[in-house]
């Protein structure tokens, strides 16, 4: 038995054979509604966490859940968005601040591999994108999100290869832009240059809450879309969807209900927590005015406080492994059979990855352990790659005011 069918997942009341009234269908019901079972889930124990396979993360898309064009179209779309990002990064960070964005993108990376229970067992997790949008701009969290989500998708097998651009636009371009745009509506641009001296800081802490909120809660309702319009385009003569079998009238609920309470919660809980301790403990951490020796020296004081913090994270993130269930919308082909009553063909014969170290997990070794070396992989392979991508940055750039639209 899979680990969803084990620990129970967030079921959709569906008809599973025509003949349920005169507008039954084989995929739609004739009445739609969202109906959460609730399974009896195993209860965590230190020796079920030992040997429990990870749960994936909610808003990942995983790999034949959305078409190859839709794939397409969002690759299509992606690809100058990174463009314009990589020029904005170019422009903004320079060579000694770089390593520091690695430093944001693992926070997002760890935020990720939270994962936090709902009633029902399905589960979901914070980003923290916007908190990288406001230490580093939203181009630049763009690009940092967007290769945390890259490393989990080709490493740790979390949201596929061909649904990387749908990921990206959601989480890395979606969530940030939208965080950053609430946030600077709550904050002025004069008031955003003096947090970096620590005035101000309970009224941007609120700004950054509000506008972490909201940026989790447009990314999902941009999956939930993404989910739901694919039996809409995409199903075979006998009305079957081919992949992802769940219209707007269930993925749209299904995905906010989570976001809109308990897990836009954890995105504000992590973004302010982090987002304090960082203007307290290293005000000198993000984008700032550094001249003089300042400039090489800023940003490895900077840096030491904010990794202990990282290194604290990954090792705790084990705690993720007490969520029970599986993420809506990215269950197994088997388990998504025996809820719908068929296998979507588009599933059954697509395309899979064989990523590294799947699901976060390491051979045969306790999950807890593989779930921490996963977290140390992950973070190290974002500091070397901007460690890396620093050595090709400016040494100076204008910190005068940014214009990140």
């Amino acid at each position: 038995m899979s680990g969803g069918a084990a620990f129970g997942v967030m079921r959709t009341s569906f008809g599973r054979r025509a003949g349920r009234g005169r507008h039954s269908h084989p995929m739609i019901p004739a009445r739609p509604s969202l109906a959460l079972e609730w399974p009896n889930a195993h209860r965590a124990t230190p020796a079920a966490l030992c040997n429990r396979p990870p749960r994936r993360s909610a808003m990942h898309i995983p790999e034949n859940y959305l078409s190859p064009s839709t794939c397409g179209v969002f690759a299509v779309a992606m690809v100058p968005l990174w463009m314009r990002a990589a020029r904005h990064v170019r422009e903004e960070v320079p060579r000694q601040k770089m390593p520091l964005v690695g430093v944001a993108a693992a926070f997002c990376f760890l935020a990720m591999m939270f994962n936090i229970p709902l009633p029902g067992g399905t589960t979901g997790h914070a980003v923290a994108g916007t908190l990288v949008a406001i230490l580093f701009g939203p181009w630049t969290a763009t690009l940092a999100i967007s290769m945390a989500l890259a490393i989990q998708a080709v490493m740790f097998g979390d949201g596929g290869i061909l649904a990387l651009p749908a990921n990206c636009f959601n989480m890395a371009f979606v969530l940030p832009m939208c965080g950053y745009a609430v946030y600077g509506l709550l904050r002025g641009r004069e008031e955003r240059r003096s947090d970096a001296a620590g005035t101000g800081l309970g009224r941007e802490l609120v700004a950054a809450g509000v506008g972490s909120y909201v940026g989790i809660n447009a990314a999902a309702l941009c999956a939930a879309i993404e989910f739901g319009v694919q039996p809409l385009l995409f199903s075979d003569a006998a009305g079957r969807a081919l992949y992802c079998p769940y219209p707007l009238w269930v993925s749209v609920p299904a995905m906010l209900a989570g976001h809109l309470t308990v897990w836009g919660a954890a995105e504000v809980v992590f973004t302010v927590g982090i987002l304090a301790f960082v203007r307290r403990v290293a005000p000198d951490f993000g984008l700032g005015s550094l001249a003089g020796d300042d400039a090489r020296v800023a940003p490895a004081r900077a840096a030491r406080p904010v990794l202990a913090l990282v290194a604290a994270l990954a090792v705790l993130t084990p705690l993720g492994l007490l969520a029970t269930g599986d993420a809506w919308g990215e269950w197994s082909v088997g388990d998504l059979a025996a809820q719908v009553g068929y296998t979507p063909a588009g599933m059954a014969h697509g395309w899979e990855w064989a990523s590294l170290m799947p699901d976060y997990s390491l051979g045969a070794l306790p999950a807890w352990l593989g779930y921490v070396l996963s977290a140390a992989v992950g973070v190290a392979a974002l500091l070397v790659a901007f460690r890396l991508l620093g050595a090709q940055a400016p040494s100076h750039v204008d910190f005068g005011p940014r214009h990140d639209g």
